[in-house]
């Protein structure tokens, strides 16, 4: 046996010369793996600079230093790159997403509250983007709320000023145009918080929709950040 069952650490052999080498390469790994980080599960080419320790997960076609290593990981040693194996059940904070998600098995996917052994489940997630302004009246955003997400709540900053001829304006979804707020401010750093007293189910993604009030808008950024819960199937037999 050459290395250990789970993270595939190399193990001294008897007799062995050089026995620091492979002490350090892993204790290396180790480090690596132990609370698990990963800078992305999205980028397809390695970095042109990277600090030692750091992880990305390989997506499917990646090229250069990481090509044919699809679905490992690749860790930064020494200035160059190790590849490991995740594990279905391991967990890890994707830093570029700010959020935790777990491998399958197949891909990372994002962390569940609660999962049976099916893989039907329940996660919550924040989908949050910037939103610019358009000239004009009554606009709805680019970004859609998945089909079949259950939205609790809407929030939200304004990062830079909203400016026009309006005094305020209100966010709404799914034909209430006030549902998340009326009311809101305009000045930087303005904010909406809004909680539904009853959930909200949309069969269609579903687009916010941001209304003026006293006039019409001119430009400005949003940055809004819908709260809402999604349910996933049991795997396909």
């Amino acid at each position: 046996m050459d290395e250990t069952a789970n993270l595939g650490l190399p193990l001294l052999q008897a007799a062995q010369a050089q026995k620091h080498v492979t002490m350090n390469a892993a204790l290396a790994r180790l480090d690596a793996l132990t609370q698990l980080t990963l800078q992305s599960v999205a980028v397809g080419t390695p970095p042109a600079t990277a600090l030692d320790g750091q992880v990305w997960a390989v997506p499917v076609g990646a090229v250069n230093a990481w090509a044919g290593q699809d679905g490992r990981l690749a860790i930064v040693d020494n200035g160059g790159w190790i590849f490991a194996d995740p594990a279905p059940g391991w967990r890890a904070y994707v830093a570029d997403e700010g959020q935790e998600r777990h491998y399958d098995g197949t891909g990372w996917q994002p962390a569940h509250a609660a999962r049976a052994a099916s893989g039907a489940g329940l996660r919550f997630r924040v989908l949050e983007f910037d939103h610019p302004i358009a000239a004009g009246d009554a606009h709805v955003s680019a970004v859609h709320v998945p089909s079949h997400a259950t939205v609790f709540a809407v929030t939200g900053r304004v990062v830079q000023k909203i400016t026009g001829t309006l005094s305020s304006w209100r966010l709404g979804m799914d034909g209430a145009d006030n549902r998340f707020g009326s009311g809101l401010g305009i000045g930087l750093n303005s904010y909406v918080r809004g909680v539904l007293g009853s959930p909200l189910t949309g069969y269609s993604p579903m687009p916010l929709e941001l209304t003026p009030e006293g006039g019409e808008f001119a430009a400005g950024t949003v940055r809004l950040a819908v709260h809402f819960a999604e349910f996933t199937l049991p795997a396909p037999v």
